[in-house]
């Protein structure tokens, strides 16, 4: 049974309740998470409160930073421990599992070396003195997603703890375990009772209490565009700060004089990573019409090598989180058969298997039109919508036929074509001739329309955690 942790302290729900932990690759129980309630949530929020006002407010930032960055080695030491959580958790492939630990490792140390980067400044307004600084929100409240909870951990608590605040964790219930084993490297690396407490929970239970606690100065959502405006909307009730990162429909962009060599396998892997569950994955494949039919013959061939099984086998695709996500990609599938939406080909399931889990053949869908749902939503699988574009006009006009644009890819070798379309494309990164390097903690990611709200990644994360004070002085 695993257990909150507030406080550096395991603790049992008040309820009295649990969750089963389910492997996906299975479908099958293998342990037991707390079912909290606000009485809990309160719980962790009065712990953290009495952490940030005793302690952590007044902590200088050269200790905050050494605090952090003994976290951050304590992750490193136990990167094959939180991989195997995180592994049989979430449904990762090994090698995707062991990448999401050393993402956590490397956020962390980077927002240990940024503790120091919040810079006042003195204002020659009048002949008296004017300041303004920038101080932490206080308690922050972070709603991690199940999709990749850890690196996801690293990036908004790390930022939190660096720019001065407390936290209160609620991840999601379907990828709790390694979270939990962070909080207790957090205590083994030092960190005083209440600066990091873990939650877990339902989201209409837990997730709410924290979002609605008026003693949560902040919070930070990573997820579904659906729950995200409704956390903005009830935390508005008390005019409480939000930051999203909400998911979306990322476009690739192929023009024809692109070098597919390079093109098509970085295509490939960012609908197929993490099975396709994540908010900025290359869901849409814009093809220059000269390009359409041999790009789409190489895409069949490369899907149709790609194979799916339980995670521990460290395949291409690892199994869907839990049987509604799978049921909700059948749901897209059934609705392209119907639309008649050719498929252009699959993967394979592998047979070792087990008919239990939560398996997703990747899929290759042509002639998708702009307005169908399939090209307008996330569906949080592996499914890949290619449509033809005629010129770069067009090609702008498909890549913002959804809102939902957190990023998107451009290949091309004319460099006037890859800076003209960086500036016409809204999105929050635009990546030229390759696919996610970008995505690194070192550089920012604006949220933008319905992909989200709030500065994500890079130092700019820190001024999301903190407020700025003037401070006018009177000299004499």
């Amino acid at each position: 049974m695993q257990f909150n942790a507030i406080a550096n302290a395991h603790l049992v729900s008040t309820s009295g309740r649990t969750l089963a932990v389910i492997d996906p690759s299975n479908g099958q129980p293998f342990d037991t998470l707390q079912r909290s309630n606000a009485q809990d949530i309160d719980h962790a929020v009065h712990a953290a409160r009495q952490c940030y006002d005793a302690f952590w407010c007044k902590l200088g930032a050269a200790e905050r930073a050494r605090l952090l960055m003994q976290l951050a080695a304590k992750v490193t030491e136990h990167t094959d421990e939180l991989a195997a959580l995180e592994q049989r958790d979430s449904g990762k492939p090994s090698r995707q599992a062991r990448a999401a630990a050393q993402a956590l490792a490397h956020r962390l140390a980077f927002y240990a070396g940024a503790c120091d980067t919040l810079p006042g400044a003195a204002h020659s307004f009048s002949a008296d003195g004017v300041y303004t600084w920038r101080e932490p929100q206080g308690v922050t409240g972070h709603l991690v997603p199940w999709a990749d909870p850890l690196p996801m951990l690293g990036r908004s608590v790390g930022a939190a703890l660096a720019a001065g605040n407390v936290c209160v964790v609620k991840p999601s219930e379907h990828a709790s375990l390694g979270v939990l084993r962070v909080a207790q490297l957090a205590a083994e690396a030092g960190l005083p009772a209440g600066a990091l407490n873990i939650v877990t929970g339902q989201g209409q239970e837990a997730g709410d209490a924290l979002v609605r606690h008026p003693g949560v100065d902040h919070i930070h959502f990573a997820g579904s565009a659906t729950v995200g405006t409704l956390i903005q909307q009830t935390a508005a009730e008390r005019h409480c700060p939000v930051t999203l990162e909400l998911s979306g429909k990322s476009p690739q962009i192929v023009f024809a004089d692109a070098d597919l060599d390079t093109a098509l396998p970085a295509i490939v892997h960012a609908i197929v990573h993490n099975a396709g569950q994540s908010g900025s994955a290359g869901s849409r494949v814009l093809i220059d019409a000269l390009l359409y039919e041999p790009l789409l013959e190489r895409l069949g061939r490369a899907f149709e090598q790609l194979r799916v099984g339980p995670a521990a086998m460290d395949l291409d695709l690892g199994p869907l989180i839990h049987a509604r996500q799978q049921q909700r990609v059948w749901d897209f599938l059934s609705d392209a058969q119907v639309a008649g939406i050719p498929m252009v080909a699959q993967g394979q399931i592998v047979d070792e298997a087990p008919e239990t889990g939560f398996f997703q053949v990747p899929t290759l869908l042509r002639d998708v039109p702009a307005a169908h749902r399939l090209a307008q939503d996330d569906i949080g699988g592996p499914v890949l919508c290619a449509m033809p574009f005629e010129d770069e006009d067009h090609a702008i006009e498909l890549a913002h036929a959804t809102r939902c644009l957190p990023a998107a890819g451009v290949w091309t070798c004319d460099g006037e074509r890859q800076l003209r379309m960086a500036r016409r494309l809204r999105s929050g990164q635009v990546f030229i001739n390759h696919c996610g390097a970008g995505r690194g903690v070192e550089l920012p990611f604006d949220e933008n329309q319905s992909s989200g709200d709030g500065r994500n990644a890079g130092m700019e994360t820190l001024y999301g955690f903190t407020r700025r004070k003037t401070v006018a002085v009177r000299h004499g």
